[in-house]
């Protein structure tokens, strides 16, 4: 599954609104040398009428060969004029070139009938602005998830040194977004708060989306919130999250446990769970309970699929967030 649709449509207008705006800047910068050297004018005339002769003379065969060069040389001498014009009136000699953004493909989006690399990087970045808390991609990746915030001491319920045990997980979770398809299987990320959880979920979306696949990222109660306004009716005008949730090729629940639970959010997290795993679809969880807790809280019925299509990553260590603001 592709991003979606929106997705390149925005990008394009993004792209549109730039050569939009560079036409409209070269336009003026136009005017503004037409005023102080009007005799610029003659000599776009000039250069005009040799191009649609050209053209013309298409259509003659080889016969138009001698011609076509002749009208060349022509354009190129005129040409010469006028940056000798602009040099002579104080403007720089590309004054009057459109400045587009990508100078690849002049802010079209395509070269040589495929994707200019300024519009896939683009379609990236709206991709990722799409998605709920898009905009802490940047803030949480994996170059700066930081590693030494973890004492370097035995862990005293895994019974192994915090600070590697923490590095195996993040060398996990880059491995496993780099090789990531829709066929990944999934993960569960186990821990108190504040041990970098939701960073290396929004770390994985980033490498993720940026691989061409469709992510929805969001908080369990973010998502039963909207889900009970769906049901209930009370989200006219709205877009339904159905496809995100059930279609995504990767779907991330952050922070389960969180919400209000009540049999209308069990029965819904236990649907999308079951979804997915039955469509051999990936997830992620993150959560503050244990396995002990999402069976008492939920039931066995959501724990055991958990547990049978996911990688259990057991977070340890301190407060990340209490020792930075300390």
């Amino acid at each position: 599954m592709a991003y979606k649709a929106q997705v390149y449509v925005d990008a394009k207008n993004k792209l549109d609104e730039r050569r939009n705006n560079a036409l409209k800047a070269q336009e003026m910068r136009h005017s503004a040398v037409l005023l102080k050297c009007p005799e610029i004018a003659e000599i776009e005339k000039e250069m005009a009428s040799y191009g649609a002769a050209a053209v013309k003379a298409v259509a003659l065969g080889s016969d138009a060969e001698e011609f076509v060069l002749m009208l060349s040389e022509k354009s190129l001498e005129a040409q010469r004029k006028r940056k000798e014009l602009l040099k002579n009136s104080g403007f720089p000699e590309d004054y009057l070139d459109a400045k587009f953004s990508c100078s690849v493909c002049r802010d079209t989006g395509f070269h040589d009938g495929y994707y200019c690399e300024c519009y896939k990087t683009l379609i990236k970045e709206t991709a990722k602005k799409q998605l709920p808390f898009g905009h802490r991609l940047e803030e949480c990746s994996f170059k700066n998830f930081n590693r030494f915030y973890y004492p370097d001491l035995t862990d005293p319920i895994l019974g192994v040194n915090q600070k590697d045990h923490m590095a195996s997980i993040v060398e996990y979770c880059k491995e496993w977004a780099k090789d990531f398809s829709r066929s990944s299987g999934g993960i569960i990320m186990l821990g108190q708060t504040g041990l970098g959880k939701t960073h290396l979920s929004l770390a994985i979306a980033g490498v993720v989306v940026d691989k061409g696949y469709n992510v929805y990222y969001n908080s369990v109660q973010n998502i039963m919130n909207s889900l009970e306004k769906e049901h209930f009716g009370r989200s006219k005008g709205e877009e339904s999250i159905d496809e995100d949730l059930y279609e995504s090729d990767l779907l991330i629940l952050d922070d389960l446990g969180a919400e209000f639970i009540t049999q209308f959010t069990v029965s819904q997290l236990y649907n999308i769970i079951n979804t997915r795993m039955i469509k051999g679809l990936p997830i992620i969880i993150s959560t503050n309970l244990s396995m002990k807790e999402i069976e008492d809280k939920y039931s066995q019925r959501i724990a055991s699929r958990i547990i049978g299509n996911t990688m259990p990553l057991y977070f340890c260590g301190k407060d990340v967030r209490q020792i930075i603001n300390s």
